[in-house]
């Protein structure tokens, strides 16, 4: 029988109680903009009501802009015209976000409001080389916490010596030509990091 109430649940781990309530906070502080000015790589979870999906973004450290205690500058850059977090953000505005920073086992959480934007005054503030992002989400932070680093000492997540020798899975092109249902040519490695490549050049990155 799967668990169906929030009582069940707490009988089985007990109430949250001292820090890990106490440390919630509803803006970014001087930690907190410290640690995101640091991180070059967050997941971005959002939800049209029904369905669900969770993102990654990454770039150089610093990439989100704290706008000030209350908001943060999230620029969305060229990729695969998915849209699957923009479209969701249209019909529910809500935005779960976990920072991460290579060697450091804790991560951070931030949860709030987010709304779309193209004016050119808030992409202007995500510039890179004077080339802007097609869009920036602007969250609204409602509520801000550090998250323990259990799961990360768990999976060794940023020690190198745990780290597989080889890729342990079929290559992305073979992966996608499955996936996708084909018998065709599988585009190689070398292909597809040109192409990256290439796209990474057309937004002013060397």
């Amino acid at each position: 029988m799967p668990i169906t109430t929030e009582d069940r649940l707490r009988e089985i781990y007990g109430p949250a109680t001292g820090r890990a309530v106490s440390k919630q906070t509803d803006h970014i502080d001087h930690h907190c903009r410290a640690f995101i000015a640091a991180s070059p790589f967050l997941l971005i979870a959002t939800s049209d009501g029904t369905h669900l999906d969770v993102s990654p973004k990454g770039d150089l450290p610093g990439f989100v802009v704290v706008e000030d205690d209350k908001h943060l500058l999230i620029p969305d850059w060229p990729g695969n015209s998915r849209i699957d977090g923009l479209c969701n953000i249209l019909e529910h505005p809500r935005i779960g976000l976990i920072f991460l920073i290579p060697t450091v086992r804790e991560t951070l959480r931030v949860n709030g409001g987010a709304t779309i934007h193209d004016a050119p005054e808030l992409p202007a503030k995500c510039a890179i080389k004077d080339r802007l992002p097609l869009t920036v989400i602007r969250v609204a932070v409602e509520e801000v916490f550090l998250h323990c680093a259990k799961s990360l000492l768990r999976s060794k997540m940023w020690r190198p010596e745990t780290w597989p020798d080889a890729r342990p899975v079929p290559s992305m092109g073979e992966m996608i030509r499955d996936h996708a249902g084909g018998n065709g040519e599988i585009e190689s490695d070398d292909a597809m990091i040109a192409r990256y490549v290439d796209g990474l050049a057309a937004e002013g990155r060397s």
